[in-house]
């Protein structure tokens, strides 16, 4: 029996042989793979050293799962394999991926460094993935880093403040990919002149619907001062793994929503109330004329 740290350890039932316990290995005893291992159990989410007997064997990661029907079995062997270039990896994952290439390390090199199978390292820099505190101290280990830094520690602190890129590249976005950053809802910022005269800028919830922006306050607010005048709405986004980001700014009149029907469409489909809380039942649409933005990109791409 040989494993990797990521593999699976199925205990099967002698009679039936259906898996009656499951967990991860997270830690190897030995360089070869061979047992013992340390094993973090899917039922309860302890870490015990197993010495593993005649009804358990491994489930290596990049084997289907045994217990899969065949039909689905087959549906999964049809369907069209996802490009590299499609992947979506978690913050761990872009955060590890990172630190590997800014050491100069390859992902041979590092899984080795790591004792970890190559395919459970591509998985983790490729897709969002949940790896155990043992195989982040692995990893922290190998790329000369901490486990804080891998999880993305300095959360309380501004954000960009990593190494800009190499060659950095601003590149402008049309309307299209500007409408489709704002998304649906989020939280974004209102700038707008305060009652004294001063500029300010207030982080809200927003929504988006029919092209407008919408934002619950209330009318003793500072962003209730948006109202009857022409504001600036900006969101955007940094990706402190990758030294990258985006922003999307938003301009035109902002005004009170008053029409009940329109409220109550508002209130009741609105993803989340105001992480403010209070309150704040004035609903201000801003209804953009002008949508710019811009991203900055690695300049080869």
């Amino acid at each position: 029996m040989r494993a990797h740290l990521g593999d699976q350890l199925v205990i099967a039932s002698p009679a039936t042989s259906v898996p009656r316990r499951d967990g991860e290995i997270v830690g190897l005893h030995h360089e070869d793979g061979t047992p013992p291992y340390d094993v973090r159990w899917s039922d309860t989410d302890e870490v015990t050293l197993v010495f593993p007997g005649p009804d358990a064997h491994i489930r290596h990661l990049e084997h289907e799962h045994p217990e899969a029907p065949r039909k689905e079995r087959a549906d999964a062997a049809s369907a069209p394999t996802r490009p590299t270039g499609a992947a979506d990896p978690g913050d761990v994952g872009r955060r590890v991926a990172a630190e590997r290439r800014r050491r100069g390390l390859s992902r041979v090199e590092t899984a080795g460094r790591a004792r970890m199978s190559l395919d459970y390292l591509a998985f983790l820099e490729e897709r969002p993935a949940d790896p155990s505190p043992a195989t982040l101290i692995r990893l922290a280990d190998a790329l000369g880093t901490t486990v804080a830094a891998l999880r993305g520690g300095g959360t309380d602190l501004p954000p960009g403040q990593g190494h800009a890129l190499l060659h950095p590249q601003l590149r402008d976005l049309g309307p299209e990919e500007c409408r489709s950053l704002l998304s649906t809802h989020g939280v974004g910022r209102v700038s707008v002149t305060a009652a004294d005269g001063r500029p300010a800028v207030v982080p809200v919830n927003y929504e988006v619907v029919d092209d407008a922006i919408a934002f619950r306050t209330t009318p003793d607010s500072v962003a209730a001062a948006a109202v009857g005048t022409e504001v600036a709405f900006e969101v955007d986004h940094v990706d402190e793994a990758l030294s990258q980001g985006w922003s999307v700014l938003a301009v035109g009149p902002a005004n009170v929503v008053t029409e009940p029907a329109a409220v109550r469409g508002l209130a009741q489909h609105a993803h989340t109330t105001p992480w403010a809380g209070g309150e704040r039942e004035m609903w201000v649409s801003i209804r953009p004329m002008r949508l710019t933005g811009r991203r900055i990109v690695p300049a080869d791409q």
